[in-house]
């Protein structure tokens, strides 16, 4: 498998397969582990601004675990998915650059697709934040031939879940808005967390 790029030595080699054609889904919800850290560290200014019953959902723990659906199925045999990145530092757009990077594929992505609550939507536009480059957790992109498919399997288990977009010939990293081409995915910036000194 061919490596290129981000890390000392390009990116990790692994198993799995993504190819062009094949649809990409979004398990889990974006920024939202961001999100509650910065509830955490910032609750008195949050509370001055949103109230208690809207920033509740920062406060509580998800009711699934994306990790714990990812070994069962692989385990089972029943996941639909060729190949996955799990979210972290640097947001969904970090993981989307790796992933697409490790497999040498381009991929077009609708941000309007995302899962994402609207709590971490208003937290990031208090602070001027991107949410699509603030930490996740329990969340990943996957690979699919069948994206469809996919999100209905993880919706049976309760976890949010979307095709976000597909895997493309060549290297080019678009990212949309609906129809519209908003541009192309850049190199990895730091997590938005740090710019509150997280």
């Amino acid at each position: 498998m061919r490596t290129a790029g981000q890390k000392t030595g390009g990116f990790e080699k692994r198993d799995g397969q993504m190819k062009p054609g094949q649809e990409l889904v979004l398990a889990g919800s974006v920024g939202l582990a961001g999100a509650r850290i910065i509830g955490q560290h910032k609750k008195g200014i949050l509370e001055q601004y949103f109230s208690p019953s809207f920033l509740r959902e920062l406060y509580q723990k998800d009711t699934y675990s994306v990790k714990d659906w990812m070994e069962n199925a692989s385990a089972n045999k029943t996941a639909a998915a060729t190949a996955w990145e799990y979210a972290g530092e640097g947001g969904i757009l970090a993981a989307l650059w790796e992933l697409s990077g490790v497999y040498c594929t381009g991929i077009d992505i609708d941000l309007r697709m995302l899962p994402i609550h609207q709590v971490t939507v208003e937290v990031c536009e208090r602070f001027e934040l991107n949410p699509y480059r603030l930490f996740c957790a329990n969340c990943v992109i996957l690979a699919a031939d069948q994206g469809g498919q996919l999100v209905r399997q993880l919706r049976q288990a309760h976890i949010p879940a979307a095709v976000i977009g597909s895997v493309e010939t060549g290297i080019t990293r678009r990212i949309r808005h609906g129809e519209e081409t908003a541009g192309y995915l850049e190199r990895p910036q730091p997590d938005e967390l740090r710019r509150l000194g997280l």
